[in-house]
């Protein structure tokens, strides 16, 4: 399954176009926050997809009935980029477990390159909700090796894949190397190419950058 916020009208794309902005760009508070923003409201999307209860609650004159979270919720996120993401995600799932994973692209000589997973933090899995985000989708390995390093912690009953940005060509690697009834992919907008360095055209840059810095 695949959603698609750019099919629709919603504040989204606004935020998105203002991360694409050059000129907005030059302002990183106004980077992480729309990052955060996009986190926050798309979790809310996924929540209408997770599983309720219905509970009794006593308030000061009686009892209300309300529906209630009934699944656990595991929130990954791809070091260090979807750190803004992640804490929008947290703004609206505020009981939920938190999972940690650094992918890198380890440059060759040739100019290619391979994902490198440095470290992974998680808690178990097993019949949790696994919300697993990075703010852009390129190729879609680095998304695919954090989720199979996630697995070591246990199999979770279902995992939403959430990339701000996604090429076409990484959402159908995505598609490929896990199985689709596994997962759920959401995405804020797709872009159709990708440069000979795999970035996303026209995409926005780098996002890590953007949002805290540029690495040396």
């Amino acid at each position: 399954m695949l959603y698609n916020f750019e099919e629709e009208s919603s504040l989204i794309s606004q935020y998105v176009s203002e991360m694409r902005d050059a000129q907005v760009q030059k302002d990183s508070l106004r980077f992480r926050t729309n990052l955060e923003r996009i986190g926050a409201l798309i979790g809310y999307e996924i929540s209408k997809k997770l599983e309720f209860q219905t509970v009794d609650i006593q308030t000061p004159l009686g009892i209300s009935k309300s529906n209630t979270l009934s699944e656990k919720v595991v929130l990954a996120t791809v070091l260090r980029a979807g750190l803004p993401l992640s804490q929008g995600f947290l703004n609206v799932f505020d009981k939920a477990e938190s999972a940690f994973v650094t992918a890198y692209r380890k440059y060759h000589s040739d100019n290619d390159f391979e994902i490198k997973i440095e470290y992974m933090s998680s808690p178990r899995l097993e019949d949790k909700v696994l919300i697993l985000n990075d703010p852009m989708l390129a190729t879609g390995s680095s998304m695919v090796m954090a989720y199979k390093a996630l697995l070591n912690n246990g199999k979770p009953k279902h995992t939403h894949i959430v990339a701000v940005l996604a090429s076409k060509e990484g959402i159908e690697y995505v598609k490929k190397h896990i199985k689709n009834s596994d997962i759920t992919i959401w995405t804020a907008a797709i872009d159709d190419e990708l440069t000979a360095q795999s970035y996303i055209v026209p995409g926005l840059g780098d996002a890590g950058d953007l949002a805290y810095g540029k690495k040396v």
